[in-house]
């Protein structure tokens, strides 16, 4: 659905901060807003910086402006660390210099969008089957910028009715599987495993497997559900991503609005 654009970001604070004023009667998608939001996380951007690069629809757009801002000279030095083999191919086509961890174990800004953001800035990501390199990318970075659409924002973790997913190894996955649901059974959860071409299981980057959990009911404490689910043998990383998030830059009806870690909501 098309949304309307008022040309403003709103800071947590509630202060504005003048942008461009496309004109009037122009209606923006909701993917223009998201590369509006994108624009604006690259903003943060300093020449000589290592970059996470994420992954998605939204990371896209940043991952574009910032090889656009290469050609033109505007930024300098830049050294990206993708998260996911798809944003490899996009950065490479683009010119940007690449790397890993290795070499830059710690990295100045990461931006990548979610799918799913509740009121402390915790995230879910992974649905796209990225979450292990982007959880070890965003979480070896000083400041890790977050880019949504309004939509993506929840009252709490699970709350979109849509997928928590949990990268497995795939021994045994059936028995790994079934352990994941008896620890999240009281939350009203379903396991499934992801299928990808041809109703085979999906594979990440990294040679495994997804389940993805879906949720009923709110998990409350959030760190001792991430130990319970980290403690299964078989259990490589889960998509929740909690205390890691600086800054959600998200876009809605409204516009663009940042949110900083520790504001008011």
């Amino acid at each position: 659905m098309a949304l309307a654009y008022d040309p403003l970001f709103i800071t947590s604070d509630k202060t504005p901060i003048d942008v461009p004023s496309p004109p009037p009667s122009m209606i923006l998608t909701q993917d223009e807003l998201k590369r509006i939001a994108a624009y604006k996380a690259v903003d943060f951007v300093q020449s000589g910086m290592v970059l996470g690069l994420g992954t998605g629809s939204t990371a896209k757009h940043a991952v574009d402006r910032i090889g656009e801002l290469l050609r033109q000279g505007k930024l300098e030095n830049i050294v990206g660390i993708p998260t996911s083999k798809k944003t490899e191919e996009q950065a490479l086509s683009l010119g940007i210099p690449l790397s890993d961890l290795d070499a830059h174990p710690v990295i100045d800004l990461s931006i990548d969008g979610a799918d799913e953001v509740d009121p402390c800035l915790n995230l879910v990501k992974g649905r796209g089957g990225s979450l292990l390199r982007e959880k070890m990318i965003e979480g070896a970075s000083k400041k890790f910028v977050v880019i949504v659409d309004e939509s993506k924002m929840v009252k709490h973790i699970g709350g979109s009715k849509m997928a928590l997913p949990v990268e497995i190894v795939p021994f045994c996955w059936k028995f790994t599987a079934e352990r994941l649901r008896r620890v999240m059974e009281g939350y009203g959860c379903e396991a499934k495993l992801r299928l990808g071409e041809k109703g085979k299981a999906f594979v990440t980057d990294n040679g495994n497997y997804i389940v993805d959990m879906y949720l009923e009911k709110d998990m409350g404490d959030l760190n001792v559900v991430s130990d319970e689910i980290l403690r299964l043998p078989g259990v490589v990383e889960h998509g929740m991503f909690l205390d890691m998030a600086s800054t959600v830059i998200i876009a809605g009806e409204l516009g663009v609005k940042i949110k900083n870690k520790h504001s008011s909501y």
